[in-house]
């Protein structure tokens, strides 16, 4: 077993600090396991990465959120927000001042990187294949992230592994501790998100349903085809709790209408659960559905970035999943089973089981 080291990027600096305290105390010492490393940049917006401190044959875990969009800096005496391009451009910085000195390389980018860009239809750039194999070439020896929009992506990369985790079981823990659940119901926003829904209705042991997204494909509207219709399958939702699940919120109008949907048809409760919280277009519509009662509650991890005014809204619920991310970057490091760490299934079986009593 090599001596693990975690380069932690300014990114992601508190979700770093808490995931090294989790370290020290899985392991029972007060070791440090934080590499010295320092990123500047020139005034005209090029970087540089230093490390200031010796990785020789560390196995080094380099943890970055490329969807940080609340580091800036002055570029040419203006104020410049960091693009994902720029979070990834550093995470390179890193594995080029490290690559021939540490024996293994894990890059962790709990936000896949162009996650969303991961196929494509004619003359279109395929950047979530081209990235991981940019990786692999420049000598990473494994990927680890969380709630891949298409864990298919790692087609791209064959002989490296990419182990994809769902925070599923820390965030229904969470859920099943502060709210009173009643009957459940999961639902799935579209098609596309309708696996991860049967995932967390099979932790749940309840049954599924379906929205479809009837999209006007003659328009492209911000980059995507505009929703026409949402026309919902599944079962009956009158005095149900239900949950609705996605794994990210981009601007959230989606989800929001689906919410509109549930209500209409009689829903009991609603709680939205999503991995990723990005707010692209602000939380303006969610203080709104809020206020109509349109859910209940948003519940979302800290696996990337969102602003601590979010989370002090009435409808935001911040899950921590530093724990759950040590456990992972240790069980990895000493090359122990990760089987268990895929489901956490039994404990949320027992969990709803004690709170029912």
């Amino acid at each position: 077993m090599s001596k693990l080291k975690l380069v932690v990027l300014n990114n992601c600096d508190d979700l770093g600090k808490k995931v090294e305290k989790h370290l020290r105390d899985i392991n029972k010492n007060d070791k440090n396991y934080l590499v010295k490393m320092k990123s500047d940049r020139f005034s005209n917006g090029e970087g540089k990465v230093s490390i200031n401190e010796s990785v020789n044959g560390s196995d080094l875990f380099i943890l970055s959120d490329v969807g940080n969009y609340g580091i800036s800096y002055m570029m040419h005496g203006k104020e410049h927000f960091m693009s994902p391009d720029e979070h990834f451009e550093d995470i390179k910085r890193v594995i080029s001042a490290t690559s021939g000195h540490a024996s293994k390389i894990n890059v962790v980018m709990p936000l896949l990187y162009q996650s969303r860009q991961h196929k494509r239809r004619g003359n279109e750039s395929l950047d979530c294949a081209i990235s991981l194999q940019e990786l692999e070439r420049i000598g990473v020896d494994n990927i680890i992230t969380f709630d891949a929009h298409d864990p298919s992506i790692c087609n791209a990369i064959p002989r490296l592994p990419f182990e994809n985790f769902y925070p599923t079981h820390t965030i229904l823990e969470e859920m099943i501790e502060k709210e009173d659940l009643g009957e459940l119901l999961v639902i799935s926003p579209d098609m596309g998100a309708m696996e991860r829904a049967r995932y967390y209705a099979d932790m749940l042991g309840c049954d599924v349903g379906v929205f479809y997204k009837r999209r006007d494909l003659s328009k492209v509207v911000n980059g995507k085809n505009p929703i026409v219709e949402h026309m919902y399958m599944g079962a009956d939702v009158k005095g149900k709790t239900c949950i609705v699940v996605d794994d990210m919120i981009a601007s959230g109008g989606s989800m929001i209408e689906v919410c509109s949907h549930l209500r209409e048809k009689g829903a009991d409760k609603i709680y939205l659960v999503a991995t990723f919280a990005l707010f692209t277009e602000g939380t303006n519509k969610f203080d709104e559905a809020y206020n109509n009662k349109l859910f209940d509650k948003l519940y979302s991890t800290n696996l990337s970035y969102v602003p601590d005014e979010v989370k002090n809204n009435n409808w935001y619920v911040d899950v921590d999943c530093s724990r759950y991310l040590a456990v992972i970057i240790d069980t990895i490091n000493k090359k122990s089973d990760i089987e268990e760490l895929w489901n956490g299934k039994k404990k949320i079986i027992d969990k709803i089981r004690k709170k029912l009593g």
